[in-house]
């Protein structure tokens, strides 16, 4: 078994890092419920009552925005398409997009009107387009929420409008808006958009980190009586993207506050990295009874990982598997892994595999190859 340890790897890539996390002490949010997840690499940085049920409020209205773009993204809806507003769409309270009852509305303008202006009006006039009723638009909605991933999410509602059982926790917002932006990338660019005007009405984005300088470009805020005030974000710097959730704030200012403290502490305490991209080389190994007698091992997939920056000096990596490789090898093959130990982490494993074909040489080439290999170490 070949093993191949790199411990000095980390502190020599990471040997600018400044600590912050050390000169704060351990970090507590002032929001009720918070979650703060490195997308880039799908680990979880602060975590306070996530899995909590909590009155989600306007942040629902991602999974409203979801379902729309799924229509889209299947052929059965085009933002060019109209909708007809009805009068419980253009009689709702709270925010609004201020549509005409009985006017004709574009998709895409009714999606704005969601995503910028969380409009209740905009998202009942989608609910009823897309499905012909709020309520089986919101059956829609639940059975999408359960199939891609956000198990305790019950919606009620398209709006997330008071309701003692439309609840989901912080952690099934974290699926839904990241699936939001892993399927639908073409549409995303709505939700950084600063203001949309209908009717000659124009109003600003509601998401107060988009106007900080933090690489925030999306996406949805939420405030109810029962829940107080939320955010959904999600931020891009330096290749890092971060998405961070903030429930249960007792005013606007305390939202904001909170939204920008988490993401200011997951980018300074916490350094991300590549270690490996996919299809790079790795490691050279031998190859026994090959016609090649080293082949390349490459990573299967991006090796990234999120550490704690007072623990990088810490961290190390093996390369483990049996040397020499038994011929025949083909491209593709799993011969090898990548495992990384983060102090108090469990270890990652990621596969290598071969980057070239060996096949097995012949009979009497075998014959010369053992000999080389047990006289000369080589093969």
């Amino acid at each position: 078994m070949f093993k191949k340890n790199t411990p000095s790897f980390f502190a020599a890539l990471f040997a600018f890092v400044v600590s912050f996390s050390a000169q704060t002490g351990p970090f507590t949010s002032e929001a009720q419920q918070a979650l703060l997840i490195d997308l880039t690499t799908g680990t979880i940085l602060y975590e306070k009552e996530a899995d909590k049920l909590v009155a989600p409020s306007s942040m629902s209205k991602i999974m409203t925005v979801y379902m729309v773009l799924n229509e889209i993204k299947q052929g059965r809806l085009s933002l060019q398409d109209t909708f007809t507003v009805s009068k419980k769409a253009w009689k709702m309270r709270g925010s609004r997009m201020f549509i005409r009852v009985k006017s004709d509305v574009t998709v895409s303008d009714l999606l704005r009107g969601v995503i910028v202006q969380s409009g209740n009006d905009a998202a009942i006039a989608l609910a009823e387009g897309v499905a012909g009723s709020e309520e089986a638009f919101v059956e829609m909605m639940n059975k999408k929420a359960r199939e891609i991933g956000a198990r305790d999410a019950r919606f009620t509602n398209a709006t997330g409008w008071p309701d003692p059982e439309h609840q989901m926790t912080l952690r099934d917002l974290a699926v839904i808006a990241t699936r939001t932006m892993m399927d639908f990338p073409e549409y995303y660019g709505m939700y950084k958009e600063p203001d949309f005007t209908h009717n000659n009405i124009k109003q600003p984005n509601r998401n107060p980190l988009l106007f900080e300088k933090v690489g925030c470009d999306g996406l949805k805020t939420g405030h109810t009586e029962l829940g107080g005030y939320g955010l959904v974000a999600s931020t891009l710097q330096k290749g890092r993207r971060l998405l961070m959730i903030v429930n249960g704030c007792k005013t606007k200012k305390q939202r904001a506050q909170a939204s920008k403290r988490l993401i200011t502490y997951g980018y300074r305490a916490f350094a991300g990295t590549v270690l490996y991209s996919a299809g790079q080389t790795v490691e050279t190994a031998d190859v026994w009874m090959g016609v090649k007698n080293k082949i390349p091992l490459l990573s299967e997939t991006d090796v990234a990982i999120t550490v704690p920056r007072a623990l990088i000096k810490d961290v190390s990596i093996e390369v483990v598997y049996k040397t020499p490789l038994q011929a025949p090898v083909s491209v593709g093959d799993p011969v090898a892994k990548i495992i990384v130990k983060i102090p108090g982490k469990p270890e990652k494993e990621y596969p290598l595999i071969a980057g070239e074909s060996s096949k097995k040489i012949g009979f009497f080439s075998r014959i010369g190859s053992a000999f080389n290999y047990l006289v000369f170490g080589g093969s």
